[in-house]
């Protein structure tokens, strides 16, 4: 009985020993297989990197303020009579906007009219029995006295109809008008606003570190966003002479020429200072920068070796320090040595030692100067 025991648990341990060296043997096999498994190559686009001479730039955010701007109003008060602009159209210098009703100052001054030429009757008068010395010379002196304060009247008349008819004080573009006809005006109260858009100012604010690179006749390049300016080069024509207590920063005036009014009063513009120094940077496409919180990086494009020991075409992450922009392009200052060779396409799918596959077939964007077909 006890041999028979013995037997059978003999076979058990055999079994189990036996079992468990199978499933050894398999997971050995399979964590094998895992190490030996590789993704399959990414594709990609690559460039080579080289050196260019960019000048040195200083940026900023500029508003767009017109060179001439004011919203007209009523001098005096009166009734909008006629309304002769229409809004969002161009006016020049002198042009008659609106006209408020002034018949009683006709009437006014049809008597101050009438006035004046009795007082010129009997300022003749005066003067022939001057000569014959009828009349004293206090008598004349009163009587020229009184055609100068008659004249004076009827010019204070027509000057208060001249305040009653609103004309354009310069050539410029007319906004959206805030008055209709009947409409009763008091003195100051708006009607329209009208600002001269070309040339445009542009304003913007820079560091107290950048103001000893800034000069009076400096380049300044603007850019809009959605807008492809024909003439978006200006120059810097004033630089305040304080500098802000609470920010630090200077402001600096700029004036570009608006031909085609494509910028208005109020809108934000990018700009760029282009400086008299030079340096050198690698520029690459703006695909190739892997944005990321904790750093910048791009992705470097080599022979490395696998677990297996085989060779493989595969990037290295680099982490890299930016310069500015240049249109499509961005300037990178170091981690990139020229003649190396930089993903552009495909790097949100790339991590370290991933393989790749070069596709070069379609290149992004690589203009320093774009002009996209939708702008």
């Amino acid at each position: 009985m006890k041999k028979r025991m013995w037997i059978m648990l003999a076979a058990v341990v055999t079994f189990v020993v036996a079992i468990g060296v199978v499933k050894a043997l398999q997971i050995r096999a399979a964590i094998a297989g895992m190490m030996a498994f590789r993704p399959p190559p990414e594709a990609v686009t690559t460039i080579v990197a080289h050196q260019e001479d960019w000048p040195a730039t200083l940026e900023a955010i500029g508003t767009v303020t017109a060179v001439q701007g004011v919203v007209l109003s009523a001098d005096l008060p009166g009734i909008v009579e006629t309304i002769d602009f229409t809004s969002g159209k161009p006016v020049g210098a002198g042009d008659v906007l609106v006209r408020l009703d002034t018949r009683q100052e006709h009437a006014q001054l049809a008597a101050a009219e009438a006035q004046l030429e009795l007082a010129n009757l009997n300022l003749e008068r005066s003067k022939q029995l001057l000569a014959k010395g009828v009349v004293a010379q206090a008598e004349f002196d009163q009587v020229a006295a009184e055609a100068k304060q008659a004249e004076a009247h009827a010019g204070e008349i027509r000057a208060t109809i001249e305040r009653k008819t609103i004309r354009a004080p310069f050539t410029g573009v007319l906004g959206i008008r805030r008055v209709d006809r009947g409409q009763y005006l008091n003195g100051g109260d708006p009607i329209v606003p009208l600002q001269a858009m070309d040339p445009v100012y542009i304003n913007f604010s820079l560091p107290q570190q950048d103001v000893a690179a800034l000069k009076v006749g400096s380049v300044v390049r603007v850019a809009a966003d959605s807008i492809a300016l024909p003439h978006a080069a200006g120059v810097i024509t004033a630089i305040n002479a304080v500098v802000d207590e609470a920010t630090r920063n200077v402001q600096v005036q700029a004036t570009l020429q608006n031909p085609r009014a494509l910028l208005r009063s109020g809108m934000y513009v990018n700009v760029q200072v282009m400086l008299d120094a030079h340096s050198g940077v690698v520029a690459l496409p703006a695909s190739a920068i892997n944005y990321a919180p904790y750093g910048n990086s791009v992705f470097i494009v080599g022979d490395m070796k696998g677990p297996d020991g085989k060779s493989y075409r595969g990037v290295r992450q680099q982490f890299v320090q930016l310069g500015s922009a240049r249109g499509d392009q961005v300037a990178v200052l170091s981690g990139i040595k020229p003649g190396e060779e930089v993903a552009t396409s495909g790097v949100f799918k790339l991590r370290n030692g991933a393989a790749i596959v070069v596709n070069n077939q379609k290149q992004p964007e690589n203009n320093p100067a774009p002009r996209p077909e939708d702008s």
